[in-house]
């Protein structure tokens, strides 16, 4: 079945002069997702008629798939702007103003209603590493000591303003946490039956000032479509949706893979220049001098490429197995450190395993080197075959220690920063790359030496 372009569908019936109620009627088929897609192809005074059109809360709920709101937001007069954010869910609002700057946003929140407000700026107060600054207050609460028939009074009371129903969140005579219930359960359940034994009190649950990157995996095992979100205090202050822990993950996948790649933090194209020198800037530095620190190294070798110049034609090939071994094994130790029950025996394990997989790896390019650079070295570099191969041996040889040297440092650098609490993704592509490329370089020249010219006396 072909796939529908729903944007170009929308984008018809907004353009085909359709009286409005019949526009909104039909343009209530599409979800808000493509409609929000439809925005950026339409003109600012075609986007304020349809805003007229579709009415606040549809607009408020388009403005919730936007990625950057920022400029959609600022075509509206503030008190406009104010009251689309009012209607969106507390997390979808501070996401929203994030993305304006400070005095538009100050502008904007000073104009919510007294509820909209007291919700963003409880979330703006987190920080935003914490749970709390993800969390939405849009959920359903209710107390223990009710009946099955009040329950159910106040679900329908409350599912008009906030439609996370599908658990119901418990509360005791002090606003304390107390457990929650499935809707299911409360739906079937029969009016006699009594409230407290629908009741899941062991229920799971995350404190509102835990770092995202300590509990994501807690959620994420738990796999339920909301968990409550706790103070200090054990008050109820939100909830963690589903779609909240999709975003998370997204966000800690993305920040992972800069830090992989030698940043700070993940870049996204609407981000400055400078921005982005600021965070790429203090590792180039350092691997600047950890690369100065290689050249001087290879420096010390020029004996050895004076007496045998054909070694730095593999110096390359080397130094490049050894970082894309030991980058490897870097991502598979990030993977497996996130596991916070992981015993010393299993890291053990781990190192071990990363260690023969470099050497099996290491052996069987070796073999391929050893046949086809000894080919390469006699046909095409005029060398005897003895020597051809004598040569070719080395090259393999060192890839042999090199990736058995790279595999362990890639592993045992990251368990070392996770040791002592830093995040273990700090212990970057480029600086295990750099850092290897040390490792290979005297393995490579220092067996070529030793070998090939102290023991063999070739060259």
């Amino acid at each position: 079945m072909q796939q529908k372009n729903y944007q170009q569908e929308i984008l018809a019936l907004i353009h085909s002069g359709l009286p409005q109620a019949e526009l909104a009627e039909k343009l209530s088929d599409y979800h808000e997702n493509d409609l929000a897609d439809a925005l950026a192809a339409l003109t600012p005074d075609e986007r304020q008629k349809l805003y007229a059109v579709l009415g606040v809360d549809t607009v408020a709920e388009i403005f919730s798939y936007l990625d950057d709101a920022e400029p959609y937001l600022k075509e509206l007069p503030s008190d406009k702007a104010a009251n689309v954010v009012s209607h969106m869910d507390s997390d979808d609002a501070v996401d929203a103003l994030d993305d304006l700057e400070e005095e538009d946003k100050a502008k904007i929140v000073g104009q919510l209603d007294k509820n909209s407000a007291e919700d963003v700026k409880m979330l703006l107060s987190y920080g935003e590493d914490e749970i709390g600054s993800s969390m939405t207050t849009n959920y359903i609460c209710i107390r223990k000591d009710m009946t099955i028939r009040q329950a159910m009074s106040e679900l329908v009371k409350q599912a008009g303003e906030n439609d996370n129903i599908s658990t119901l969140y418990v509360v005791d005579e002090n606003d304390k946490f107390y457990g929650a219930i499935d809707l299911k359960d409360l739906i079937i359940a029969r009016a006699e039956d009594s409230l407290e034994k629908l009741i899941a009190r062991s229920y799971p649950y995350v404190t509102d000032h835990e770092k995202i990157s300590d509990c994501i995996d807690r959620i994420v095992d738990y796999a339920e479509r909301s968990l409550p979100v706790l103070n200090d205090a054990g008050e109820l202050v939100g909830i963690i949706t589903s779609a909240d822990v999709v975003e998370l993950v997204d966000d800690e996948m993305g920040d992972d893979y800069a830090k992989l790649g030698g940043l700070t933090g993940e870049e996204d194209l609407n981000e400055g220049v400078f921005e982005s020198v600021k965070k790429r800037l203090p590792w180039l530095v350092a691997l600047l001098f950890l690369g100065m620190l290689v050249s001087s190294v290879v420096g010390a070798f020029e004996s050895v490429v004076a007496v045998l110049p054909i070694v730095i034609c593999f110096q390359s090939m080397v130094l490049d197995m050894a970082g894309n071994v030991g980058t490897q094994s870097l991502a598979v130790t990030i993977r497996v450190l996130v596991d916070e029950n992981l015993t010393t025996s299993k890291k053990l394990h781990l190192l071990w395993k990363e260690m023969r997989v470099g050497l099996v790896n290491g052996a069987l390019l070796a073999v391929m080197a050893l046949g086809f650079l000894g080919c390469y070295i006699h046909f095409f570099k005029a060398y005897a075959w003895g020597q051809a191969f004598l040569l070719s041996g080395c090259v393999g040889f060192s890839l042999i220690v090199a990736m058995v040297i790279s595999s362990l440092v890639g592993t045992v650098i990251p368990m070392l920063f996770h040791k002592i609490h830093i995040d273990p993704a700090v212990a970057s592509g480029p600086l295990i790359t750099t850092i290897n490329d040390l490792v290979a370089v005297v393995v490579y020249y220092g067996l070529a030496m030793i070998v090939l010219i102290d023991m063999l006396h070739l060259g």
